[in-house]
């Protein structure tokens, strides 16, 4: 049995290669998308444990893509974690902001990714409704 299913959302082929990789190394089941709108609808076809969403994507950026899968009753609960390589002051909390459920800077730490997921797939969904 896997630890989980996790959807990548990343437009960076290989930023989506270095996660898939990690991740399938720790036993996730690993999903993935290139844009706002494949992540958006691969949510509701894969039912993701979580999803790693860019923030910056080609079409509907990941803030978009964020409220589409929170209007959505089968993606409302999913924990969706921003992964940016906005790292300005400010930036994580404006991602919190906006909904997401956590923050990953890139570069992506190999190191700590898959202490970072398991984390946010044991976190309770903070503030979100039960459908």
């Amino acid at each position: 049995m896997t630890p989980g299913r996790v959807l990548v959302v990343e437009d960076n082929d290989r930023n989506r290669k270095l996660v898939r990789t990690v991740l399938e190394h720790a036993g996730y089941e690993v999903v993935e998308a290139a844009t706002g709108e494949q992540g958006v609808t691969c949510a509701a076809q894969v039912d993701p444990d979580l999803v790693l969403m860019d923030r910056q994507l080609p079409g509907i950026d990941g803030h978009d893509a964020l409220s589409l899968l929170r209007d959505a009753v089968a993606t409302r609960q999913v924990p969706v974690v921003a992964v940016t390589a906005f790292a300005m002051k400010g930036d994580e909390t404006q991602a919190l902001d906006e909904g997401f459920d956590g923050y990953i800077r890139k570069p992506i730490s190999i190191r700590s990714l898959v202490d970072q997921v398991r984390g946010f797939l044991e976190a309770p969904a903070a503030g979100r409704e039960t459908p």
